[in-house]
């Protein structure tokens, strides 16, 4: 077949001799101290993995001295996870403290493995995206900053996956992920119907709408929202940019809690909503700092061990959960948008706080 330069290159000419050796043969893998895994092979050979926290966002040079690195230890052979860490696969065990030793020279934290938090996965935020009410890489610094030795220890209850969503299109995991911070925006687009007309398709933009709220009129060519049937997605900027949403006053952050993706001891599950608001303060987001840190802290006090956030809310209920934690609870932890019924809870039985 002759080559063409469509579609990714096939990874299998990419991975390291040993894994190529052993593609599909692995036995069993160990932690062997945070940041440092063990996967061996039927044939007995051993892949050593070294990870290190990276930030999603990397220059130019920054790649190439990671590299660099790669080259000096391991034959230039690492990879990305999708939470923005960067590993380094060895199969000569005797490189792992010294290439340890440069990475921490170079400031790069090693960990993320076993029962600590790996890095925050996050969205574009006010870098890039269009549509944020909150940034991203911010608060994931100003975050990681302070539950640093979560990173690089493995001392809570079970791993903890946080993330990060800019916006409710989420491109992050914020639905699935032990604590999830999420921009919201709490006011609708105000649309500009003097430049509707050259620059939004009308039938995309009311289409665009998961509520149906846009209203078009082909005639007059503009649109109109109803707003309370507008959920504040900011879906309808996307395909139309005379529908601005950002509002700086009123957009800000919200906190939920409890989803994961594993299916191992229970089910998969969505994250659910702990903190309605909290405000856009950067640029160290003092408010959305201290909230998850409390989180962490008493999830750290309470669960018992191998039990994820969510398994551990409900093992005490959520009235529990906002006892232990101080949040307070509000109308606004109900949900009463469209087909909410099916979300209630509809049980008699309450585990009181």
């Amino acid at each position: 077949m002759a080559k063409t330069d469509i579609g990714p290159l096939d990874y299998k000419t990419m991975l390291p001799p040993v894994i190529s050796r052993n593609y599909g043969k692995w036995l069993y893998h160990e932690i062997l101290k945070p940041g440092v895994l063990m996967h061996i092979a039927e044939s007995g050979e051993a892949l050593y993995t070294v990870r290190a926290g990276s930030p999603r966002l990397l220059s130019t040079d920054h790649i190439r001295d990671i590299c660099d690195i790669a080259e000096k230890y391991c034959d230039g052979y690492l990879r990305f996870t999708s939470r923005h860490n960067i590993e380094f696969l060895l199969d000569d065990k005797s490189k792992i403290d010294p290439l340890i030793a440069e990475l921490s020279s170079r400031n790069y934290p090693v960990g993320g493995t076993g029962h600590s938090i790996s890095n925050i996965v996050h969205t574009q935020g006010w870098v890039h995206c269009h549509t944020p009410a909150t940034d991203a890489s911010g608060p994931v610094k100003a975050l990681m900053d302070e539950i640093y030795e979560h990173f690089t220890s493995s001392t809570l209850p079970a791993h903890v996956r946080i993330a990060l969503a800019c916006c409710l299109n989420m491109c992050g995991a914020v639905h699935c992920s032990d604590i999830a911070i999420l921009g919201i925006h709490r006011t609708v687009p105000k649309p500009d119907n003097s430049r509707v007309p050259n620059t939004c398709e009308i039938p995309s933009t009311v289409a665009s709408c998961p509520t149906g709220a846009i209203r078009g009129d082909m005639k007059n060519k503009t649109v109109t929202i109803n707003d309370e049937k507008c959920m504040y997605c900011g879906n309808c900027y996307t395909v139309c940019p005379a529908m601005p949403i950002a509002d700086p006053e009123n957009d800000g952050i919200s906190i939920w809690v409890g989803g994961k993706v594993s299916n191992a001891r229970s089910a998969p599950k969505f994250s659910k909503l702990a903190i309605p608001f909290l405000p856009n303060n950067p640029p160290r987001w003092p408010e959305v700092v201290d909230a998850v840190k409390n989180i962490i802290e008493v999830y750290a006090r309470h669960a018992k061990k191998h039990e994820r956030v969510g398994e551990w809310i409900e093992r005490v209920g959520w009235e529990r959960f906002f006892t232990l934690t101080g949040i307070p609870f509000t109308d606004a932890h109900i949900d009463d948008f469209d087909m909410a019924t099916e979300t209630f809870r509809t049980t008699t039985q309450f585990k009181w706080g």
